[in-house]
């Protein structure tokens, strides 16, 4: 039995927000390993604006199929770390097990990004093409392609909303990329279905932003239209997915606001989404299999999506 606490915060234009904070404990998260994953290229040939053919050249995607004999809904999973690195295990593998437990597909996205010679488009292109490279294969993994999401930490947050809300022709364009047809898998759509989106960085043109993965992103002097054109919350329309936010008020490396500034232009645009800020906990934990109050995200997410009809109901 879980106890929850929740009480209203106040928001601007009157937004209501949900601070959870979970008094009795929650028995740890444990999934068992995923049974033969399938890991596989994002391009057959070079990826665009490739510099090369080395293995930071050549962005991938790591697919954990659950047991089902009914097609299931997808998370496409977008690991953190500033856009410098990965933190492919507890915000990439460990998501995919969740994701399995659930009866959903997981699909693990190793972008490119700074430490690989990437800035912006690249991780966009890559986390877009993932999307579209699950839809083409919905049939061989078993895959609903009207239910696949996308779900992202920290900068995985960022450009998890990054194509949550960059996914027409128009917005893509604003942003220096122009929308593919070089073949059958670029043919599929790339807007997500819902969004799951984990202490997310989402507002670059902001003082609430993460200044590593805003340099790492554009450059240490990035084009101020292009800030604002990425700054996530200030391109929400009524097009946009539902989504499922949760932050922690702790978190001194990206502050809530990115989550509440992100949530308040969801609810403006009528988007039917759903917010948790919890007291405790730092940046980066995962699934907070540790952390009061957070650890309870999981949960609440499962409920959302079940809710959603996402997920089949118990």
């Amino acid at each position: 039995m879980v106890a929850i606490l929740s009480k209203a915060v106040s928001m601007p234009r009157g937004a209501a927000v949900l601070a959870a904070a979970v008094f009795v404990a929650i028995a740890p998260l444990h999934f068992a390993a995923a049974a033969s994953p399938i890991e596989m290229r994002l391009w057959e040939e070079s990826a665009p604006g490739a510099k090369g053919e080395d293995a930071k050249d050549v962005p991938t995607a790591t697919v954990y199929v659950p047991d089902s004999s009914s097609p299931t809904a997808a998370l496409v999973i977008l690991p953190g770390g500033g856009y410098g690195h990965l933190a492919d295990g507890h915000e990439g593998v460990e998501i995919a097990e969740w994701a399995q437990s659930m009866s959903m597909a997981g699909i693990v996205v190793r972008y490119r990004h700074r430490n690989r010679g990437y800035g912006h488009p690249a991780p966009m292109l890559d986390a877009q093409r993932a999307i579209r490279l699950t839809r083409a294969h919905a049939k061989d993994w078993n895959i609903d392609p009207a239910q696949v999401g996308v779900i992202g930490f920290s900068a995985g947050g960022h450009l998890a909303t990054t194509v949550l809300t960059h996914f027409s022709e128009q917005s893509q364009r604003a942003v220096g990329v122009e929308p593919p047809s070089a073949d059958d898998i670029d043919r599929q759509s790339s807007r997500p279905d819902f969004g799951i989106v984990c202490y997310p960085v989402v507002a670059l043109d902001n003082a609430c932003t993460h200044r590593g993965s805003q340099r790492n992103l554009l450059g240490s002097e990035p084009d101020p239209k292009m800030l604002k054109a990425l700054s996530n919350e200030t391109q929400v329309t009524k097009e946009t997915p539902p989504c499922f936010v949760w932050h922690t008020a702790e978190d001194k490396v990206v502050p809530a606001e990115n989550s509440l500034l992100f949530y308040q232009a969801l609810i403006k645009a009528g988007t039917d989404s759903e917010l948790h800020i919890f007291p405790e906990g730092r940046h980066g934990i995962g699934l907070a299999k540790q952390t009061p109050g957070a650890q309870a995200w999981p949960m609440l997410a499962k409920q959302w999506l079940t809710r959603r009809k996402i997920l089949p109901s118990p």
